[in-house]
């Protein structure tokens, strides 16, 4: 049975801990055994909080033996990205300069959580500050993925990922600047959205009002997720865009199924130049013939113009240049190759420069905005090919049905990037298998702060196909 707690939904858990028919000390005993066994091959860990884990479930037992009112995720283990910060446990932004880091108080998101009685049993491996699509780094090494030891696991919430597929927790905290919960969900096959802007408060934002990074729910179901959101969502006096947001009943949304009548569905494979695996194509087009099987209605959008690395380049280069230079200087040498690199590209971008990329991300979000009064929704494949080799370099070239192309960023994950900067929530969810077993997610991006509503799509689409009876051996 302790085996089988590990790979259950918190969904699951959670009608199990009710009933009492099972015992958060056996469940987070279950999980901290699986942590540590999978551990060495996967190294997904930075840290296990594996006592204070076992001191929090033993609390959790006696509230529910008591009778005592419980909260929405009781006594059920949740991992945190170690970018996130964490009240008392260590949180080391996967950099050696921080590695004795402990922050003194929790983030918004992760305190929501454990009010509503989640249990963290350890936080998740990151690449330095989340700063790429790979996790690996100097302080730990790197993240396997949950499927192939061959493979990365993606990034930069592999660590995050890479837990969850593995049955090592069913709730993971992750984030998402330019993908980083979304490109691991596709490469682990596991579920990752990146909600509306506002929608989760972000206390540790240091610019709010220009705001393209995202504190995120992974999970394995998007019921998990929509668990994950009802904790989560809500405003907070620190982030001016969750401010008067009312938090949707995204419980009640994501039940009432239904179908996808009168629903028209924008799809894109790809923007114009940009390669896709036959594989991911084909993966595609099935995932568009069980969108329609449930009633949408389909048309195909250009991609011309949406090729946003330009733009990313000028504003993100900038905040890392501004928050990173100084620690790069003072600790050059136990910061990665690739890191240093990326804060490198940033110097040559001007104040104009930054300004012009911010008109161009307005312009961007008008755009998405005109497609989605057409549509109801936008889906396009997450990424263009399966998870890399584990030991791709970030600036070597990336391989795709046997072509070799010259950059990984705009060649592997062309669609992310977008909905950081204009805001819309979007969602990978897994949606078939490459012919090298590894897993292929779709994109479903929904209308803004429509994140309720992209939920219940994502529950229909999920519950139409089988792919979640398939998992990592």
């Amino acid at each position: 049975m302790n085996g089988d707690l590990c790979l259950l939904s918190a969904v699951d858990l959670r009608d199990l801990i009710a009933r009492k028919q099972a015992s958060p000390v056996e469940i987070v005993k279950a999980v901290l055994a699986r942590a540590e066994a999978l551990q060495p091959k996967l190294n997904c860990f930075i840290t296990l909080c594996a006592d204070e884990a076992l001191v929090e479930a033993r609390e959790a037992e006696r509230k529910v033996m008591a009778g005592d009112p419980i909260g929405l995720l009781h006594g059920i283990p949740v991992t945190v990205k170690d970018i996130v910060n964490t009240k008392g446990v260590k949180t080391t932004f996967g950099a050696v300069p921080y590695k004795d880091n402990v922050p003194e108080e929790d983030a918004v998101a992760v305190a929501r959580l454990r009010a509503h009685g989640a249990i963290l049993i350890g936080k998740t491996t990151t690449p330095e500050f989340g700063s790429k699509c790979l996790t690996d780094s100097p302080l730990f090494g790197r993240t396997r993925n949950a499927w192939s030891a061959e493979r990365s696991s993606g990034g930069s919430s592999g660590g995050a990922a890479v837990a969850v597929a593995g049955g090592i927790a069913p709730l993971a905290i992750a984030t998402d600047g330019g993908g980083s919960t979304r490109i691991p969900a596709a490469c682990n096959g596991v579920v990752g959205l990146k909600q509306s802007n506002g929608v989760i408060p972000h206390s540790q934002v240091q610019d709010a009002f220009g705001n393209q990074t995202y504190v995120t729910p992974t999970t394995r179901t998007v019921a998990d997720t929509v668990l994950m959101m009802r904790a989560m969502a809500g405003e907070d006096a620190c982030d001016p865009w969750s401010i008067g947001l009312p938090a949707p009943d995204f419980i009640g949304t994501a039940a009432q199924l239904g179908d996808l009548r009168g629903q028209r569905i924008m799809y894109c494979l790809s923007p114009p130049g940009r390669p896709v695996s036959a594989d991911v194509a084909n993966a595609f087009k099935s995932s568009l013939d069980q969108l329609a099987g449930l009633g949408a209605e389909l048309e195909e959008f250009s991609g011309e113009g949406f090729d946003i690395e330009p733009i990313w380049r000028a504003i993100n280069h900038t905040v890392w240049r501004t928050r990173f230079s100084k620690l790069a200087a003072d600790h050059k040498d136990e910061l990665s190759e690739a890191f240093l690199k990326q804060l490198a590209l940033a110097t040559k971008v001007s104040g104009v420069d930054y300004q012009e990329a911010m008109f161009a991300r307005t312009a961007l979000f008008r755009r998405v905005q005109s497609l989605l009064t057409r549509g109801h929704l936008l889906a396009m494949p997450t990424l263009t090919r399966t998870a890399l080799p584990i030991d791709q370099d970030l600036f070597g070239t990336i391989e795709i049905d046997g072509r070799s192309f010259d950059s990984v960023r705009p060649h592997w994950f062309p669609w992310t990037m977008l909905f950081n900067m204009t805001g819309h929530p979007a969602i990978s969810l897994p949606c078939g298998f490459g012919r090298d077993g590894l897993p292929i997610g779709l994109q479903l991006v929904g209308r803004f702060r429509d994140d309720a509503e992209l939920l219940r799509v994502s529950a229909l689409f999920e519950a139409s196909h089988d792919l979640l009876s398939r998992r990592p051996g």
